[in-house]
């Protein structure tokens, strides 16, 4: 089972499978899925499934399938989305305000800048941007949607631009990068379910099966971490206690 993306990852796989093998390419962005048929053409053994990878014990079920063999997930924005400027992603070219992996959801960027209150919007920007500025940056959304309403790219990359000191912009890179990262996440909700999400994978493996995780940033490769670390069955007892009371299994053995 594959997050398809731009279909490089399921390609390698689809050539090494065997006859009797099965890929199942599963992802949010319907265009992403297109592009994913047309570059696995030649192979017929291929299932797309446009759904959230956070879904996966859902779409199993109605696949009928119990076991995996492997499962690879390639978490974040993915290079189509951020070259396609229609689609709202980049802070390098002027575009609308979307950000939506899945354009059926109804959440975009332009209702978040547009809509949540100050507090709210410096929390995400801090939080998923890892923004030290992000009070400032907060703070001018809501004085400029006051008399406009933030509609493009590059309207937000005007204020955060404007919010945040020359000198520390320059030793930082793009001054937008970290805001953009964290409305595109909110837009998505892409950390939330993450652990949840490598859970229900786990429990979706055969006893040798494989789940390979793409990270991009620290925020999801913490929630991977995490789940990982839950999932062995470290011993959570005090360590004064002569012996284990919390019988922790480890989730890897359970799937034997």
């Amino acid at each position: 089972m594959v997050q398809c993306g731009g279909a490089g990852h399921s390609y390698q796989i689809a050539k090494k499978l065997s006859s009797k093998g099965k890929l199942i390419g599963i992802d949010r962005d319907l265009q992403a899925l297109e592009a994913a048929k047309n570059k696995l053409k030649e192979f017929k053994n291929i299932i797309y499934i446009h759904d959230n990878h956070k879904n996966i014990k859902e779409v199993l079920e109605k696949l009928k399938i119990d076991k995996v063999d492997g499962i690879l997930l390639d978490l974040g924005v993915s290079s189509y989305q951020i070259d396609e400027k229609s689609r709202g992603f980049t802070y390098m070219q002027e575009g609308p305000l979307d950000m939506r992996m899945d354009s059926t959801e109804q959440l975009t960027a332009q209702y978040i800048v547009n809509n949540y209150k100050e507090e709210d919007l410096a929390k995400i920007i801090y939080e998923y941007g890892e923004e030290k500025f992000s009070r400032k940056i907060a703070k001018n959304i809501c004085e400029y949607r006051k008399n406009s309403k933030i509609q493009t790219t590059s309207q937000l990359v005007q204020i955060i631009e404007n919010s945040i000191p020359k000198a520390y912009s320059v030793k930082q890179g793009h001054p937008a990068k970290r805001t953009f990262q964290a409305i595109r996440i909110e837009v998505n909700n892409e950390i939330k379910p993450l652990y949840n999400t490598v859970i229900n994978c786990i429990n979706s493996l055969k006893s040798d099966g494989r789940l390979c995780i793409i990270t991009f940033h620290s925020l999801e490769d913490r929630a991977v971490k995490n789940a990982y670390i839950d999932a062995v069955g470290k011993c959570t007892c005090p360590p004064d206690l002569p012996y284990c009371i919390c019988n922790k299994k480890s989730l890897r053995k359970n799937n034997k």
